[in-house]
């Protein structure tokens, strides 16, 4: 019986984008190209980047997002991506929150994607992964410095 190679899972950087709007956390989520789906900026490392550079590049291609993004990832999930030769990879996201602070007016993926700012139930309810769901439900914003 031939023996069944299995890969390790390969490695994308998310960012949570997220901002508070009269004492509520919003969310935002972009399509994925492909299917349409309700998901986060991510994707691949960047070489000379960190993982939360590379989380705020994402983030800025696919959503025009500019902010402050956590250092330390916040959580992480496993979902199956699609390869455009239909071939099946599975992908481990580590996630950065983002504290958003601007939208651009145009940005690389801007005519391939849209976005939508939730809140964070909504978006939490959006996603098709549960892991990630569960990312945006128990993510706590930090307190403002009052």
């Amino acid at each position: 019986m031939p023996a069944i190679l299995t890969m390790p899972p390969r490695v994308q950087y998310g960012a949570l984008p997220w901002r508070m709007t009269n004492g509520t956390m919003d969310v935002m989520l972009v399509t994925s190209r492909g299917t349409g789906r309700w998901i986060i900026p991510k994707g691949w490392p960047i070489e000379g980047y960190s993982s939360a550079r590379t989380a705020a590049q994402e983030a800025y291609e696919e959503a025009g997002l500019v902010g402050e993004t956590s250092d330390q990832p916040i959580g992480s999930y496993r979902y199956m991506k699609t390869r455009e030769e239909g071939a099946s990879v599975e992908c481990v996201v580590h996630v950065h929150a983002l504290q958003v602070t601007e939208q651009r007016d145009d940005w690389p993926e801007s005519a391939e994607r849209n976005t939508i700012w939730f809140p964070r139930n909504d978006a939490a309810q959006r996603v098709d992964e549960p892991e990630l769901s569960e990312i945006i439900l128990r993510f706590a914003p930090p307190s403002p410095l009052g």
